[in-house]
């Protein structure tokens, strides 16, 4: 019973202590060794250095190639202006009649396509704000709009999308990206087609009771410039747009047409040169998983040296590394024009993956010196003993549980998966369910309660829009956390019924 208490009590101070600022690299493993005061009979500092740093140590292991590659892509999309000439094409595209979904749409094509969120946030943001405005569409609800866009469905459910949320099952449940590929796109349609609807309808309601943009000057500086180099002083949508008419082919942009919006941008990308590194990475790592990597000799993985493994529990992992790297090399080379200072982007890219990483390393470390303890067989039993005729249910609330206390979707996974996935892939062979079947369920489970306010993309966001969790919060938890939940449930039941599709 103590020992339960001691588990309860870390993660109750790891959540409070998160939603204070804390970093997670101080906090995880005071956290974790607290639990182990609670346990006498376990050694502190063995749990520290043997069970602590050996799984933080694993995960940096199998995923650090992902977080660099991540990070370089979004940099170099950042800086050569790619990001945000996506962002006001679709802006372009669909008018300012239908400001939300031109928003989640650009949000969502750049995170689906690898671009990190905070990075979209920064890039879309004043875009928004100007769009919003002369929509007069209330300030309050862009939040929502961009976290719909960036943290929901491209982030879990759609097949094939880097992000590290669907890239950590593929080792333990030896799958691809493209688990389950029309369940995770029922999912995302679930999630897109719900929190378009509530903002609309919030939009309508605002209107209706005499509510618009607010009194926000119509110049603001833009809050992400200090943090991704942006220009201080974005142009307005509508006469941004007129300068990109002309060049509706695709041929680049001229800084001196784009004024301060390109200032630290030698040549803006065309639209087709904007959008080809994202088409390139889900092509290719489609071809990758489930062409070109199948076919190799891959009998020498077999060898202690290459960690006595089959290409299954390796396919996943290659497919992603291989799809980034070409498709940054790509534009290095087809965005060169644009980008004033290659090496100092790749420099911050490369410094950027750094902390995420040992961030979510710190998260799987303490899920593992928490498993080692005499407490979590008592827990451990009792999430598996929710729904035990069906094991889908019970890591889908094991993991949503998980990545709501960290407040972090690829920090709970973790966790969760660090500690079941063996015994979760075990019941899934038990019951029939195939393992993509799994890796999907575990990749959508991870949106929804991590979204929770402590969350510091939440934290992060709200800074960017200068707006309180008073004023936004309420559309970000339907958005992000309630309708997430729906589609998992809606998830979970098609897949007990039909099996993975």
């Amino acid at each position: 019973m103590l020992s339960i208490i001691g588990i309860v009590l870390s993660l109750a101070l790891l959540m409070l202590f998160a939603y204070r600022g804390v970093s997670v690299l101080l906090l995880a493993p005071l956290a974790a060794l607290l639990a182990v005061l609670a346990t006498p009979e376990v050694p502190l500092l063995a749990s520290y250095t043997q069970v602590f740093m050996r799984a933080a140590g694993g995960f940096i292991t199998l995923f650090f190639p992902l977080f660099l590659l991540g990070a370089v892509f979004g940099k170099l999309m950042e800086d050569s202006g790619a990001a945000r000439v996506i962002a006001l094409r679709f802006v372009d595209w669909l008018g300012e009649r239908r400001a939300v979904l031109a928003v989640v749409l650009a949000c969502a094509v750049l995170t689906y396509g690898g671009v990190s969120l905070f990075v979209v946030a920064f890039a879309v943001y004043p875009i928004a704000v100007e769009l919003f405005r002369k929509a007069d569409v209330p300030k309050r609800l862009i939040p929502a709009t961009i976290a719909l866009g960036a943290f929901t469905f491209t982030m879990t459910a759609l097949p094939g999308t880097p992000a590290i949320q669907n890239a950590i099952p593929m080792p333990y449940f030896g799958t691809t990206p493209f688990a389950a590929p029309g369940l995770g796109v029922i999912g995302a349609l679930l999630m897109l087609v719900c929190g378009v609807w509530w903002l609309n309808r919030r939009e309508r309601k605002a209107a209706a009771s005499g509510e618009g943009f607010g009194d926000e000057p119509a110049e603001t500086p833009d809050p992400g410039a200090a943090a991704v180099g942006a220009p201080t002083s974005p142009v307005g949508t509508a006469a941004l747009e007129r300068r990109l008419r002309p060049h509706a082919q695709g041929e680049g942009y001229d800084v001196a047409e784009l004024g301060p919006l390109a200032a630290a941008v030698p040549v803006l990308p065309g639209i087709g040169a904007a959008l080809a590194p994202i088409v390139a990475v889900v092509a290719l790592n489609w071809l990758f998983s489930t062409q070109w990597l199948p076919r190799l000799d891959s009998t020498y993985l077999a060898l202690p040296l290459y960690g006595a493994t089959r290409l299954e529990a390796v396919l996943g992992t290659w497919s992603i590394i291989a799809a980034l790297a070409l498709a940054n090399l790509g534009m290095l080379i087809g965005l060169r024009r644009s980008l004033a200072a290659p090496k100092a982007t790749l420099d911050a890219g490369a410094s950027a993956a750094v902390l995420p990483i040992f961030n979510t390393a710190s998260q799987v470390g303490y899920g593992a010196v928490i498993a080692s303890l005499a407490g979590f067989v008592l827990i451990r039993d009792a999430v598996l003993g929710i729904a035990p005729d069906n094991p889908l249910i019970s890591l889908a609330v094991a993991v949503n549980v998980l990545a709501g206390v960290t407040g972090s979707a690829s920090g709970g996974m973790s966790i969760a998966l660090q500690t079941l996935g063996s015994t979760y892939l075990e019941m899934g062979r038990a019951a029939g369910i195939e393992p993509a079947l799994l890796h999907r369920v575990t990749s959508i489970a991870t949106g929804g309660l991590d979204t929770l306010p402590h969350n510091g993309a939440v934290i992060t966001l709200l800074a960017i829009c200068k707006l309180t969790h008073r004023q936004s919060y309420f559309d970000i938890f339907v958005v992000a956390v309630l309708f997430p939940l729906l589609a998992l449930a809606g998830v979970v039941a098609l897949g007990s019924v039909f099996g993975s599709f």
